[in-house]
């Protein structure tokens, strides 16, 4: 009977050895790394198992180093954030439409907006109305007087506020001052107050509460009026004028003659009476050169439109000033005794 092999001889050992074959003849696998002994010197490495050598062979890393973690967890959300769900969550457009409609600042900008549209439309309005309205006006008033003309509406109430309701309330015009119909020199301003186009018939437009009408009559306009309109004082007769408001007269002079007359209030309108006429140093009856001068001042500040008459006149160191006036007049319908006002 034959004995079962013993261990193997003591000494160095070839098993692991590049070359050499283990007991059974069959060549080892070499490993990729060996055990190194970290303990102090003279004491024997301790013996590791099978399992834990190959193990660490196969490992990563030493067994003593620091093995990664667990993943921190997440982070939960704050108190007033919303986590929304890919399934509702609006688009970014929407919703920055409804961040920007629920925004104070945008509420107040588009109501500054629109209040500036309106206000911007009421101011255009407004000023359309008052280029027409005092246009109309002022076209009425050069027609009657042969001048230029200016007008104007009060700044209160709106004039589109006026023309709505047919009521004006107060309405200033004014001349360039060159002449009044044949008149050289005069300049008259109106105030006109209350006009009331609703109460319009088939011979009236409506009526004038109150029109009060100062004319300015200066006195170089004075002597060109007397010179044009009688020919028998022309240049050569009349050169100078000269006022005197102490006495409320005035005196034309000249190189062949000396005329002094004193405006007054005659009917409805002016005259110039003759207080003396002294040509080439002779007094001569006044009744031979007043009814030109009558003639003159008739045609000039009689039968004014809406019944203006005269009020009152002064003699000034400039002129002749003098004022007109007319209550509850009644606005002409525009037909063809009246053309001037057929655009109003």
């Amino acid at each position: 009977m034959t004995n079962p092999p013993g261990p193997p001889p003591e000494g160095p050992s070839t098993w692991g050895r590049p070359g050499s074959q283990g007991p059974f003849g069959q060549q080892p696998t070499e490993r990729p790394t060996e055990h190194i002994h970290t303990g102090p010197p003279g004491q024997p490495a301790p013996s590791v198992p099978l399992s834990q050598e190959r193990t660490e062979q196969f490992g990563v890393g030493h067994a003593n180093a620091p093995q990664p973690g667990p993943p921190p967890p997440p982070v939960p959300p704050g108190p007033t954030e919303r986590l929304a769900t890919p399934d509702h969550e609006p688009p970014p457009a929407k919703q920055r439409k409804k961040r920007s409609l629920r925004d104070p600042l945008s509420i107040v900008l588009i109501a500054i907006i629109v209040v500036s549209l309106v206000l911007a439309g009421l101011i255009g309005g407004e000023l359309y109305a008052r280029h027409d309205a005092q246009s109309k006006v002022a076209q009425a008033v050069a027609c009657e007087v042969n001048d230029q003309a200016t007008a104007s509406f009060g700044v209160t109430p709106l004039l589109l506020w006026q023309l709505a309701t047919n009521r004006f309330t107060n309405i200033s015009v004014s001349t360039a001052g060159n002449q009044i119909r044949d008149a050289k020199g005069m300049k008259i301003a109106i105030n006109i107050k209350d006009v009331d186009l609703d109460k319009q018939t088939s011979t009236s437009k409506g009526t004038i509460g109150s029109l009060v009408a100062t004319i300015d009559w200066t006195s170089d306009g004075i002597k060109q009026s007397v010179q044009n309109q009688i020919p028998l004082l022309g240049p050569a007769v009349i050169s100078t004028v000269i006022t005197h408001p102490a006495d409320g007269t005035i005196e034309l002079k000249g190189p062949l003659d000396n005329i002094t007359v004193k405006p007054v209030v005659s009917g409805t309108g002016l005259q110039l009476q003759i207080q003396s006429f002294n040509p080439l140093g002779i007094t001569v009856p006044k009744e031979t050169i007043q009814p030109y001068l009558d003639a003159l001042t008739s045609s000039l500040t009689k039968n004014f439109p809406l019944g203006i008459h005269a009020d009152s006149v002064q003699v000034t160191s400039t002129g002749v000033t003098s004022q007109f006036s007319t209550q509850n007049a009644t606005i002409p319908a525009g037909n063809n005794n009246d053309p001037c006002f057929a655009n109003i």
